[in-house]
């Protein structure tokens, strides 16, 4: 499929890469980029070579915002019946398969909420991260209110949502918001080796892992017990759990199937 706000490639015939491209606007979201972009998840998720996937900007801007030029033409009545956001934003929570979040530059607005849609954040050193929308007279709208304080819990949340105020990739990463912090000249090598790292583990068994995560943000604590109880029980019936296992006993690298 030709795309023309975002870039697609395969790296080590198993890692899906998706950079967004719109540079004059420092990558700023509107709903092609976004229905662009879902499609692209999509398809490396359906795409059983592929293991893991990307999701980066550009050195200067991972996305600077919602674009808006567009937003500003929008009444209450255009929002609210088109379901603005909600119709094409959420592609990413659909995906199965672990994403990472390769930031470089600003990531503001719908660019920190995209980012922490991902499964994980690594950051360039210089990283900037920020939910400014209150200068604009309105709140985030994409999951900023919600997703921030469980990243960096609420004190920095609303300090951040209500001064506008932006992180740094050093305050970020003590903060919880990214796993880890690198040059800016190595965060795509950084970011694919781990990439293939996930890549290269069973299948099934990274894409429950995934679930299991995410529902601990979601449920309470006896439930997401429960629940990873019963995905830990059901992988056992899988080819890659024998062959791990057999693997560690007989000291050898493991040969995954992914089934």
């Amino acid at each position: 499929m030709a795309y023309e706000t975002i870039e697609t490639r395969i790296e080590a015939g198993k890692v899906g890469i998706v950079a967004l491209n719109r540079p004059k606007q420092l990558n700023a979201l509107n709903d092609q980029l976004m229905d662009e972009l879902g499609a692209a998840l999509k398809a490396f998720d359906a795409d059983d070579a592929i293991g893991c996937i990307v999701v980066t900007g550009s050195q200067k801007a991972f996305a600077a915002g919602a674009d808006i030029s567009v937003m500003t033409k929008y009444s209450f009545a255009d929002v609210y019946k088109s379901e603005y956001i909600s119709r094409n934003w959420e592609h990413v929570r659909s995906i199965r398969k672990p994403v990472i979040a390769a930031v470089a530059g600003f990531a503001l607005g719908g660019g920190c909420e995209l980012a922490m849609m991902c499964d994980f954040i690594i950051a360039a050193d210089n990283a900037r991260f920020g939910q400014p929308e209150i200068k604009l007279g309105i709140i985030p709208g994409a999951g900023g209110t919600q997703r921030l304080p469980r990243s960096v819990g609420k004190s920095k949340a609303m300090d951040m949502i209500l001064t506008s105020r932006m992180m740094d990739a050093q305050e970020a990463e003590r903060a919880g918001l990214v796993s880890r912090v690198v040059p800016l000249d190595k965060l795509m090598d950084e970011v694919l080796a781990a990439a293939i790292v996930i890549a290269d583990m069973p299948r099934l068994a990274a894409m429950a892992a995934k679930e299991s995560v995410n529902r601990a943000f979601e449920s309470p604590l006896s439930d997401g017990v429960m629940f990873e109880r019963r995905l830990f029980h059901a992988l056992f019936s899988t080819a890659d759990q024998e062959e791990g296992m057999e693997a560690f006993l007989a000291k050898r690298a493991p040969s995954f199937s992914h089934r």
